[in-house]
């Protein structure tokens, strides 16, 4: 395979074969349908080969590269390409048929175009009697798709994918049409053959200048500067360590740990770090201390998401089938040594979540750590910098109100999105309950009184909370001061919950 450090000049002919042949996800998509799409999607590939035996070019290559199964060195779909392949290091060819020797799958932007090509190890799939190797090198997953959506969409100078595996992170982020190419993108791994595929993953798609290094964290960039940090790093929780692609060696969550304490020290001023992780529910210790421990000690505002809890059996038979171990002979042993070690760290779950953080330079910076399991508007990276913002500015929005005559300086605007419901029996005079929810970005409800639904109604950004607060008051009879007070003390977190944004704080 070649050196990462080289040229790849012969994957180029194979870039220009598959832009011809429509190679990509969408082609891809059109090509199977939704039912061989949908199985395959759950590993069963018997309704893709069904849909891909026509002999095109884009059959082919799906056949060959996607479903890995070989392919007729004299079908129609291969003529020609078949040496170019073999020649690239994707194929090989024996007993006249085009064997993938390297998985190489089609990957589809955030905004739903052609983003261009991750090249990993081939897949292991149940039953297909496989083992994965300790340096294996995954493709495109769930978890990498997950990441994507939630990356900023702010300009960058200067991006880092620390832990790049096969180069999906840069590939998103060097295609991301909101913003122009990153001036410098910068890879590192722990795994020298993770850099050699992602060095074929970038060559591939046409992404030139990519910086590769080598080792651990954030040793091959310690004294650098970022105004991005992306990564989705080996985060699982487990007991040995064998496969570098998603495990440390490290005890329980102490990578990640490692992870959101040093990476923000290589932050610009604003600059973002964004991460997926795993961290462990220990008996007696809420989980939101233990991690929103680790953002604050960063000494950046945080956003901390617990999208999924697991428990220790339900997390050692998701990770034994991913490494398709169900059925082995070591299936038991592996299971016993896992439930072990978590019986020793006294784990009671596992939480699957985000971390973004932001450095800003606030002496007291805020942390925010929430769970929330329902569906949000996608891409995050569209409105996380609101999130954000929301976060930062409860904080200054409670200052500001505990300032003399603050609450007549401050403007707030009502977000987009914000709409109001009425809980009551019909035809009542007045609601049981009222509603604020926001149609789209986190999807969030929140029950509201008589001020914050008049607030809601009238915060445009151009006056100031005060007046508006004693209009407010003497519309429903409520005593001008308690309208304030009431004002002053739950419309922080209606900031940080994105409900209200800062207009001004003059």
């Amino acid at each position: 395979m070649p050196d990462h450090h080289e040229p790849l000049p012969l994957l180029r002919p194979v870039r220009a074969a598959f832009d011809e042949a429509g190679y990509t996800v969408a082609g891809v998509r059109e090509l199977l349908g939704p039912v061989a799409g949908g199985a395959l999607a759950r590993d069963e590939i018997v309704p893709a080969l069904r849909a891909t035996g026509g002999g095109t070019e884009l059959e082919a290559l799906t056949r060959l590269f996607w479903l890995q199964v070989p392919v007729p060195a004299d079908a129609p779909g291969m003529k020609g390409l078949a040496d170019v392949l073999v020649a690239a290091g994707l194929a090989g060819v024996s007993a006249g048929e085009v064997r993938a020797v390297l998985h190489v799958e089609p990957l589809e932007s955030v905004n739903g175009g052609h983003a261009g090509y991750a090249v990993s190890d081939l897949k292991v799939r149940p039953g297909d009697g496989a083992v994965l190797g300790a340096d294996h090198v995954v493709g495109v997953g769930g978890a990498s798709g997950s990441l994507a959506r939630l990356v900023v969409h702010s300009p960058v100078d200067n991006f880092l994918d620390l832990g790049t595996g096969c180069g999906v992170q840069a590939l998103h982020v060097a295609d991301r049409a909101a913003r122009p190419r990153p001036a410098r993108i910068t890879a590192t791994d722990v795994n020298p053959r993770a850099l050699r595929l992602a060095a074929m993953s970038f060559a591939l798609s046409g992404l030139d200048g990519v910086e590769l290094l080598e080792g651990s964290l954030l040793e091959p960039v310690r004294d650098r500067r970022f105004d991005l940090i992306v990564s989705n790093p080996p985060f699982v929780v487990g007991p040995s360590g064998r496969l570098v692609y998603r495990e440390s060696g490290l005890p329980g969550d102490e990578f990640c740990r490692r992870l959101v304490t040093g990476a923000p020290g290589l932050l610009n001023d604003g600059g973002h770090c964004q991460f997926l992780a795993n961290w462990l529910h220990i008996e007696g210790v809420p989980w939101e201390e233990r991690v929103g421990g680790w953002a604050r000690e960063s000494g950046c505002d945080g956003w901390i998401v617990q999208r999924d809890v697991q428990d220790p059996a339900e997390y050692a038979e998701l990770w034994l089938r991913d490494s398709c171990e169900s059925g082995t002979a070591e299936y038991r042993s592996r299971y016993d040594a896992w439930l072990d070690d978590f019986e020793r760290q006294g784990v009671t779950g596992i939480g699957f979540g985000w971390i973004t953080l932001r450095r800003t330079g606030a002496a007291a910076p805020t942390v925010r750590v929430e769970e929330l399991r329902h569906a949000v508007e996608q891409p995050v990276g569209g409105y996380v910098g609101h999130v954000l913002d929301g976060v930062s500015g409860s904080r200054e929005f409670s200052t500001a109100c505990g300032q003399s005559g603050g609450l007549d300086r401050v403007r707030l605007r009502t977000a987009a999105g914000v709409v109001q419901e009425q809980v009551g029996p019909p035809g009542a005079e007045d609601p049981e309950r009222i509603l604020l929810r926001q149609s789209g970005r986190l999807r969030r409800a929140t029950g509201v009184g008589t001020v914050e639904a008049g607030l809601a109604g009238v915060c445009d950004g151009t006056l100031p909370l005060g007046p508006l607060l004693d209009a407010i008051a003497q519309l429903t009879g409520i005593d001008p001061e308690e309208a304030r007070a009431h004002a002053a003390a739950v419309l922080p977190e209606l900031v940080a919950d994105g409900f209200f944004e800062i207009a001004s704080l003059s």
